[in-house]
């Protein structure tokens, strides 16, 4: 009995044994060096360098293709061919823009809505292009299938102000400041920067059509705004502050300049 005891203890010591070489080789494989700290340090760069974030990689937009599809935004070349087969002879030669030169006021050119019978990626896609003549105050929209560059209809309305295009707000900045009740702009401006304010160049630039049913009373000089184009300039330094101009009304038609209040 002492022999079979001393045989299984010698079992087990040298199973234990050659268990705790495995476990050295084990630990020898997945944990070089003494400590393994080699190896922890190793990780935790990997880890750090992971959470870094990649420099983004700048790539050139696709190439915008001659016509569009379904819904998609007109392409340039789309604009441009609507916008040219807009315009007739007798609307450029009789038609007034907001500096007074001829031809009308490009106010915006956008995809129409499809009509009732259209369906499918095969219907056909039309622009709208809207002007103002400030000729006779009139607002005029072209309804153009950019396909065959045919104008399919036409309107002209009165007493609608649709808002306004980035040339006409350049246009009532530099009203605004030749006119003497744009003094104010100018001395603001001059504190802001140091230096005299001579264009709408020198602002960024925003603003609104002015409707006179918003406010209670309305100056003598501003009661053909709705009939005529006015609009409220709102100014801004260039990565400066910005001016308080909303007491100002510049009507675009008579190219005048009121105050509210």
């Amino acid at each position: 009995m002492r022999e079979l005891v001393r045989r299984h203890l010698g079992k087990v010591v040298a199973g234990s044994a050659v268990a705790v070489a495995a476990t050295a080789v084990l630990v020898g494989v997945t944990l070089p060096g003494s400590d393994g700290s080699g190896d922890r340090q190793t990780n935790a760069a990997a880890a750090k360098q992971d959470a870094i974030a990649k420099d983004g990689v700048v790539q050139a937009a696709p190439e915008e293709g001659e016509k569009g599809i379904g819904s998609d935004p007109l392409t340039d070349a789309e604009i441009e061919r609507a916008e040219k087969a807009s315009v007739s002879g007798q609307m450029r030669s009789s038609a007034r823009d907001v500096e007074g030169d001829r031809g009308p006021q490009l106010l915006s050119t956008n995809l129409s809505e499809p009509e009732p019978s259209d369906s499918g990626a095969a219907a056909p896609r039309r622009a709208e292009v809207v002007y103002y003549d400030y000729k006779q105050d009139a607002v005029i929209t072209k309804t153009v299938n950019v396909e065959t560059g045919k104008v399919e209809n036409a309107n002209t309305t009165h007493n609608v102000q649709p808002p306004p295009s980035q040339e006409e707000l350049a246009e009532g900045a530099r009203l605004l400041i030749a006119d003497p009740l744009g003094k104010g702009l100018k001395q603001d401006f001059k504190h802001a920067t140091g230096k005299a304010l001579t264009g709408p160049g020198q602002l960024q630039l925003s603003g609104m059509v002015f409707r006179k049913e918003t406010v209670k009373s309305v100056p003598s000089d501003l009661t053909e705004c709705g009939k005529h184009r006015c609009l409220q300039v709102v100014t801004k330094v260039k990565n400066g502050p910005w001016i308080d101009t909303r007491s100002l009304v510049v009507d675009l038609s008579s190219r005048s300049v009121g105050r509210l209040g």
